[in-house]
């Protein structure tokens, strides 16, 4: 017995004996990747980085090739020989991955899944992007995307919508983490009122995604991620913008990140400040943007209850004081004609995911919600004397009140051996209410609605070969304002032609329910009065079918790196909404959404990218549509019907180019372009405008450009940069708004300011 305990010890020494160590640090441009993963490709033998880049890999001696990867950054391996008992040193330096081809997004299929391998084309919008291009707020951002366009649609207020593949705002869902949170009513103001310093990515996904997220996504999902805590840093900037020499802007950010030692909590906080003045671009003292005042903080945190479990916190208070029209002192309703909201925003989510079975299976459980009090006021002052009187006794003042609360379950289940290949089966089950009251007493206006909707989805996600992948999956609805069950299939295909070629197919069928959206919320001047929007008794849903066809090339050498992508895109709308002419009533003009007989959008969208060395980088993306009702649509009384869609044009794109030369300094042009289109025009008395018509815009070119310098500040562990530019240097601007009181403020179109000067200071962690 002795004998074996002898031989027993020397055995462990001799192998313990055989044993190497290899440590080291993982940076990119003097800055540690926390996290990354360290390991030998084929097999079992792996480690990731701490909070502060290092690792340590235990290992028995022998010749080795070891491979780093890290979300982000291009992966990197290095041949290694290692000899009994020895510890060695191996640091690796990652570059970045300017094309983000291994980024990992969710939106696509509600599970995570690299860009690559991904059945349907989604569209990432980071955080050094909106960086780059001086963003402000999530407007600002997404218009540097293929087939999205921002447009401003009110003269007075500014409320913006996003338009995908052709489609006005009603027709995109907008989540924040995943949730449809966005309501009717926040819908009009919400995409300026999220700052970008609340925003780690934007995840686009166009055409048709009903079959994953319900009603409202027959045009796409806009996906907006709050910050993620990755590592304890903090960033401040304070931004100063004149705008046209005449109106200022300030807009102050800050974040702060803390993460335990451990990994297992951690928090971002956001604060923002922005305040702009009123500007008036005809001289006539009726403002074009109206005066902002907007206040927001928030916070995005995590706990790790074990090491299988996570919970996922975001919570977000949004502020904001809006003021448009005469430019008077006083209260609102002394102007000749104003539009004044103050809104108080409070949203938030909570998602709860455990892992089992060796991390094959996975249950989140979610909630999301938001609150959204608002305090406005709409009003044009009579000219005659007595009705002037009337309406100073019971001006028309309005209150909001919306509430949108989204509780679900879902259940991602792994198969190694699916069929030959591998699969991920995903259902869930999801509750969304969505009460919304908007009203104006003075002008006898009530909306006063509440939907209900109950789905449940299942998907099939399906990796036939390592080449081949078949999506397919439903999602069943049932709307209390929709008699019956809506029932939503989609199928995608994704091949991939060795490593640089994707062709993807895609098809699914979408809806949206009879109930009011964003620009139904709105109400509008025109001709000295307001104009209102009501549903019609009989309205029922819109439902469509929407084709995609896609290729997505990418080919990288040592020094460049290029790609494309060309979608083509076809969706047929039955029983399509359009706003039919009521006529006037004793407050102004009357609309009533009605069904239509069907509506066709189809077009191509052409996507480029290039990077040189970390030296040049080009992103750019251009639209090339058509959208028609199938019927012609009547869109003023006593004018001619027409089937194309108003307010949209049929060509429309964007480019940016980043040069680098440097860690230091920084250089980056932007390019918004919109082409001509079709708008409708009220006429009204002294705003220059003697009938009312069609008229057909002309089409603008808006380049920017921003500068940066950067120092290194050792002592404080920051780096701090100065930066400053110009946006809209053509000052590519509408020329011919109306004037004064009587103005149609729809007619509005082309880049939402001009020409404006920014000079900034930002300063941050390494």
């Amino acid at each position: 017995m002795r004998l074996l305990l002898i031989l027993f010890f020397l055995t462990s020494f001799s192998l313990h004996s055989q044993e190497a160590s290899l440590y080291g640090k993982i940076t990119s441009r003097n800055e540690v990747l926390p996290f990354a993963s360290v390991f030998v490709p084929g097999s079992e033998i792996g480690t990731d980085a701490d909070i502060n880049g290092n690792y340590e890999l235990k290992l028995p001696a022998g010749n080795y090739q070891i491979r780093v990867q890290f979300q982000g950054y291009r992966s990197i391996s290095k041949n290694i020989s290692l000899n009994p008992g020895e510890r060695k040193k191996l640091d690796f330096e990652l570059e970045l991955d300017p094309d983000s081809l291994n980024e990992i997004v969710v939106t696509g299929t509600r599970t995570p899944k690299r860009k690559t391998d991904s059945p349907v084309i989604v569209n990432l919008i980071d955080s050094e992007i909106l960086r780059q291009v001086t963003a402000t707020d999530l407007s600002d951002g997404l218009r540097f995307q293929p087939g999205l366009r921002v447009e401003t649609d009110c003269q007075t207020c500014n409320y913006t919508q996003l338009r995908m593949n052709g489609l006005q705002g009603g027709y995109s869902q907008i989540l924040i983490n995943g949730r449809p949170i966005f309501s009717p009513l926040t819908g009009l103001y919400g995409l300026e009122q999220i700052p970008v310093n609340m925003i780690e990515r934007i995840e686009v996904v166009r055409g048709g995604v009903s079959a994953l997220y319900g009603s409202s996504a027959i045009g796409g999902t806009v996906n907006v991620i709050t910050k993620i805590p990755k590592q304890n840093d903090y960033n401040l900037s304070y931004t100063f913008e004149n705008i046209d020499g005449q109106s200022s802007q300030d807009i102050l950010n800050g974040n702060a990140t803390v993460v335990s030692k451990d990994y297992r909590t951690g928090a971002n906080f956001f604060v923002s400040r922005r305040t702009r003045e009123m500007y008036d671009a005809n001289d006539d003292n009726f403002s074009e943007l109206p005066e902002l005042k907007d206040n927001s903080f928030g916070v995005n945190a995590f706990y790790l209850p074990t090491e299988d479990s996570k919970l996922n916190l975001s919570l977000s208070s949004l502020y904001e004081y809006r003021y448009g029209g005469e430019i008077t002192e006083g209260p609102a309703y002394l102007a000749a004609q104003s539009e004044k909201r103050t809104h108080n925003v409070f949203m938030g989510s909570l998602d709860y995911q455990v892992n089992f079975n060796d991390d094959q299976s996975s249950l989140i459980l979610y909630y999301g919600g938001q609150v959204t009090n608002r305090d406005h006021y709409t009003g044009i002052i009579p000219d005659d004397e007595e009705e002037k009187q009337e309406f100073y006794a019971d001006p028309p003042y309005g209150t909001s009140k919306v509430e949108t609360h989204q509780g679900g379950a879902q259940f991602n289940q792994s198969i190694k051996e699916f069929l030959g290949g591998r699969t991920v089966l995903t259902g869930g089950a999801e509750f969304v209410y969505d009460d919304v009251f908007d009203e104006i007493q003075a002008y006898d206006y009530l909306i006063d609605q509440t939907t209900r909707n109950l789905g449940a989805f299942f998907q099939n996600d399906w990796d036939i070969t390592s080449n081949l992948n078949f999506l397919s999956g439903f999602r069943l609805d049932k709307h209390n304002l929709v008699d019956h069950a809506i029932f939503s299939p989609r199928l995608s295909l994704l091949y991939k032609l060795k490593e640089t070629t994707q062709f993807r197919l895609g098809w699914g069928t979408g809806f949206r329910a009879p109930q009011a959206f964003d620009t139904d919320l709105h109400i509008a001047f025109a001709g000295g009065g307001i104009s209102r929007i009501s549903l019609a008794e009989d309205l029922i849903e819109e439902r469509s079918n929407s084709f995609t066809a896609s290729i997505n090339y990418d080919k990288a050498t040592e020094k460049f790196i290029w790609g494309y992508t060309l979608e083509a895109f076809y969706t047929k709308l039955n029983d399509a909404f359009y706003l039919h002419p009521l006529g006037e009533d004793d407050f102004g003009e009357r609309f009533e959404k009605r069904n239509g007989t069907g509506a066709t959008v189809k077009g191509f969208t052409l996507e480029t990218r290039a990077n040189f060395d970390y030296l040049f980088e080009l992103e750019a993306g251009f639209t090339l549509q058509s959208s028609k009702f199938d019927d012609p649509v009547e869109n003023i009384e006593g004018l001619e019907a027409r089937r194309e869609f108003l307010r949209t044009p049929n060509s429309y794109g964007y480019a940016t180019l980043s040069f680098t030369p440097g860690q230091r300094f920084s250089a980056t042009a932007n390019l918004v372009y919109t082409g001509k289109m079709d708008i409708v025009h009220f006429a009204g008395e002294g705003t220059g405008q003697d009938i009312d018509e069609y008229d057909i815009t002309p089409s603008f070119a808006e380049l920017s450009l921003r500068l940066g310098y950067e120092w290194e500040i050792e002592k404080l562990g920051s780096n701090l940069e100065i930066f400053g530019g110009m946006k809209n240097i053509t000052n590519a601007y509408q020329s011919d708004f109306d004037l004064g009181k009587n103005r149609d403020s729809n007619y509005i179109y082309g880049p939402a300011s001009p020409r404006s000067v920014f000079i900034g200071l930002r300063i941050g962690s390494f």
